[in-house]
């Protein structure tokens, strides 16, 4: 059997994807390889010896920066935000179900957020703070600089979501005389569970890699964003590396369980 002859386009559009996911993953792989080197590992090629030791330097005794600590406050911050963005963009979507008086001005009250520069939603959210004269934290101006940022994203996936929802499916739950509460917790809840996890996993991942929206309302705790980037000034080692290595190895462990998770719920919908 002759085997199909493609023609010159596939080929230049193969190279084309090659080099761009080259360009997407390119740095990262460097970074990685870097990252892979023994106690006389520098900052740039050659690699001298390849190891383990950066890695595992990590989770001790540092001289410059707090790794553990920054993580941890990023990771806490992120399950805040993801939750906040779950059920206020929830929320959200079931009101813009029906229209109602002022609904348009709502919505793009809402997503103008995202076109307002990152670096003047963290400047006046600092501003508001000292008017109203409370101090700045992570957990607290922080965490409302981060909303502003996934609290949209979350709205326009639940208000896509429900304009497409089937509502025959309630109406024939009222029908069998469920009541409203029985109805959206064992038919719409079920149903929107997929979409529920990527909003979830938008508002986590948003939040973990957030950079310019925290960086003058963090306090004097830095999430771990603010700490990669103090330590690019007087950091003279791999550590840099590893670090980024280990945080990109967790971002995509939390993808992965976000993939699992909805096909978990897909697959028990068919």
């Amino acid at each position: 059997m002759l085997s199909q002859r493609r023609s010159l386009s596939f080929y230049l559009l193969a190279a084309f994807f090659g080099l761009f996911v080259l360009f997407l993953y390119g740095p990262m792989l460097v970074i990685f390889i870097l990252s892979l080197q023994g106690p006389d590992g520098a900052l740039t090629f050659p690699v001298r010896s390849f190891g383990f030791h950066w890695i595992i330097a990590l989770f001790g005794q540092q001289r410059v920066g707090d790794f553990v600590g920054s993580f941890q406050r990023s990771f806490l911050l992120g399950v805040v935000v993801m939750l906040v963005s779950v059920v206020v963009g929830l929320m959200a979507g079931m009101a813009f179900r029906q229209r109602f008086v002022g609904s348009r001005v709502i919505f793009y009250l809402t997503i103008s957020s995202l076109i307002v520069p990152s670096i003047l939603v963290s400047l006046g959210i600092g501003i508001a703070f000292s008017l109203l004269g409370w101090s700045t934290n992570w957990y607290t101006s922080g965490l409302a600089a981060h909303l502003t940022w996934t609290l949209p994203f979350a709205f326009l996936i639940m208000v896509g979501v429900f304009n497409r929802f089937d509502r025959s499916y309630e109406e024939a739950a009222r029908d069998l005389g469920a009541s409203e509460i029985s109805t959206f917790g064992e038919i719409v809840l079920p149903l929107i569970g997929p979409s529920l996890i990527g909003v979830a996993l938008f508002g986590f991942t948003l939040s973990y890699d957030e950079f310019i929206r925290t960086s003058l309302v963090s306090g004097g705790r830095n999430t771990l964003p603010l700490e990669i980037f103090g330590m690019t000034t007087n950091v003279t080692t791999p550590a840099l590396y590893a670090l980024g290595t280990v945080t990109t190895v967790f971002s995509f462990l939390v993808i992965t369980i976000a993939f699992v998770a909805y096909q978990i719920v897909s697959q028990r919908q068919k």
